[in-house]
């Protein structure tokens, strides 16, 4: 039987998971090996240079480069305020004084007399990492951050918006088919994951962001409903940065897709459990999924950690292969986020779209209709 390999989405109930937590610039580390941790708590911190403004000193007071210092009210590291007299002349006649004020609160950073130039600097920006899941910090990097490392449900979406969240995870719908409506939302919902069924509208997201969910995990949605929450076109090569205060997750595809049963017994299951999640999402090199990460409690844990070394692969195992009547998810335009079935696997080189020659698979959609798509442009849905 014709045979290929692509990889795929992960869905476990119970696995061994790492989380690196890494800051964006040296700092400090305020955890040790072997603390245990909340997601909501803080394990690294530093802080992130303010933004420099150069203001032309020379210019504002009429005067030479040379002569700037002995015009200057501040010397260099000397703080200031905004709207604060940095220099000034002092001419005879003081009705010709000339003023230069700060444009900013923060430091004198440097002062030119060759350019004139006074560079100044906003106070520098506080920066946090908190541990994003419960559990032990099982390795630190100086000065950078820590490895976290616990049990939990793991569950990868095709798509998302939103970056990190976290919450009590609640049920909104009967079965994975349904349509979550606005009046299926109410204030108990505020500050936790919600999980709907086969498509969420804007109204029902809009109703959720003014209750105050976290979170959203669906099995589809429409690309305008998204473009409507955001304001403009998203695209979809990477996301996760968008200030939209609701992080959310599609499991299936773009339109009206059943949530699969089994992503939806195991999220019912575990009902009630805090969750962590991210929308962050890179479907080019480097592929990004988001994620929802659902630890088990200290009781939970050793059952947990029995059953994944009996029964679940290496995070870092190699996703398998696909054969002609497996599930796919195609994962490039024009067909992104369709699902189908490996209907034949040509094992000769065609050339695509792109006029480059590509392996090529054909897949055929729940209504009949086929598609010829290039191997590397869609992945599997593993269970």
């Amino acid at each position: 039987m014709a045979h290929g390999y692509t990889p795929g989405l992960r869905l476990s109930e119970k696995i061994q998971i790492r989380k690196s937590r890494i800051l964006p610039l040296p700092g400090d580390v305020i955890v040790k090996k072997g603390d245990i941790v909340k997601s909501g708590d803080i394990v690294a911190r530093t802080n992130l240079p303010g933004k420099v403004h150069s203001v032309n000193v020379v210019n504002r007071l009429a005067i030479l480069p040379n002569d700037i210092r002995k015009n200057m009210l501040k010397k260099e590291g000397e703080s200031v305020q905004k709207d604060e007299p940095i220099a000034e002349t002092s001419p005879f006649i003081k009705m010709f004084k000339s003023i230069c004020l700060s444009p900013i609160t923060g430091n004198i950073e440097s002062i030119s007399d060759i350019t004139g130039q006074v560079l100044l600097r906003e106070p520098p920006k506080p920066v946090q990492i908190s541990a994003y899941i419960d559990g032990m910090v099982v390795e630190t990097i100086e000065k950078e951050g820590v490895v976290i490392e616990t049990y939990a449900t793991f569950i990868q979406g095709i798509f998302g918006i939103g970056g990190e969240t976290t919450g009590e995870l609640q049920i909104v719908v009967n079965s994975p088919e349904d349509i979550v409506k606005p009046e299926d939302l109410n204030e108990t919902h505020k500050g936790k994951i919600i999980v709907c069924g086969s498509i969420i509208y804007y109204d029902a997201i809009k109703k959720a962001l003014d209750i105050g969910v976290n979170g959203i995990v669906v099995g589809g949605i429409h690309d305008k409903d998204i473009n409507e929450l955001l304001g403009y076109d998203l695209g979809v090569a990477i996301t996760g940065s968008e200030d939209i205060n609701i992080t959310l997750i599609i499991t299936e595809g773009f339109g009206q897709i059943r949530m699969a049963q089994k992503t939806f017994d195991i999220l019912k299951h575990r009902e009630g459990s805090v969750a962590s999640m991210n929308g962050a999402t890179q479907i080019r090199a480097g592929v990004v999924r988001p994620e929802i990460i659902i630890p088990y409690n200290k009781e939970e844990t050793g059952k947990a950690s029995k059953m994944t070394a009996e029964t679940e692969p290496s995070r870092n195992e190699e996703s398998g292969g696909i054969s002609i009547g497996d599930s796919i998810r195609i994962i490039r335009t024009p067909h992104f986020g369709k699902i189908g079935k490996v209907k034949a696997l040509p094992s000769e080189l065609r050339t695509i779209e792109t006029e480059a020659k590509a392996r090529v698979l054909e897949v055929e959609f729940p209504d009949g209709q086929t598609a010829v798509v290039p191997r590397a442009n869609i992945e599997a849905i593993e269970m």
